[in-house]
């Protein structure tokens, strides 16, 4: 979803080159992962200044190339004109901002619609790590229902910064939230964190949906989850450094 273009006027604070090069692989690795399609978005603050973060413009996560990334501060407002006319922002774009106000650990975020989250938002059915790969989801994932902000009448669209931050508000400490009847958000420390907890969080939910076809489940208990998430935190960069080779090897 996109919305019109909306500048805050001040001058762009120049980030290092290595960061928006992860923000556009982030982008390829995501739609290569089948965790976006032609929707969701990746961001990630700024190394020069907290208070302002990076993502594309309103364009598929596939397409995204290093001209297509802008600056935005934390109330999402972009920070200067583009150098082509005509660019739109995602409506959306108040998930990222109103998590970094509120998180100051956050780097990065992801907004998806992975289809295999969906039922978990929408149903009793909790999200729970099946496998040692999602253990941060033994962190808890709360589910973040609109309703109970804006009422029955939304698109269910996080279109305002009040919506963003009932959303950070639901997600609070956590590195996952569902959204009923939308999609999810994630967040992590860096760009390689951030996508692989989006990848293994979709990952967990078609392997916990095929479990529970089959019988009882038996999920990761809380101190298996800890030492997981501890243990893949030191690896991660591993598979993201495979990613990204694959989904830039076009460039």
């Amino acid at each position: 979803m996109a919305a019109a273009l909306c500048l805050a006027g001040t001058a762009r604070a120049e980030p290092d080159p290595r960061l928006i090069e992860d923000l556009v692989a982030a982008n390829r690795v995501l739609a290569d992962l089948g965790v976006v399609d032609g929707f969701g978005h990746v961001s990630v603050r700024s190394d020069k200044d907290a208070n302002r973060y990076f993502m594309a413009r309103s364009l598929a996560p596939a397409l995204v190339r290093a001209e297509d990334i802008l600056e935005y501060d934390l109330d999402s407002n972009a920070i200067e004109a583009p150098t082509r006319q005509g660019r739109a922002l995602f409506l959306e774009r108040f998930i990222h901002g109103e998590i970094y106000k509120l998180r100051p650990d956050v780097k990065a975020v992801v907004h998806c619609h992975a289809p295999s989250l969906i039922p978990f938002g929408a149903t009793t059915v909790k999200l729970q790590p099946i496998y040692h790969m999602s253990s941060f989801l033994g962190a808890g994932v709360p589910v973040f229902e609109i309703r109970d902000v804006a009422g029955q009448g939304s698109d269910l669209l996080i279109r305002n910064g009040a919506l963003g931050a009932a959303l950070a508000k639901v997600l609070a400490d956590k590195p996952v939230a569902l959204m009923r009847g939308h999609g999810a958000v994630v967040v992590g420390n860096a760009i390689p964190q951030v996508v692989f907890r989006a990848y293994y969080a979709e990952m967990n939910a078609r392997l916990q949906a095929e479990a529970m076809r089959l019988g009882a489940v038996t999920y990761l208990s809380a101190d298996e989850a800890a030492a997981a998430a501890r243990t893949n935190d030191g690896v991660l960069t591993r598979a993201w450094e495979l990613w990204k080779r694959k989904a830039m090897k076009t460039e």
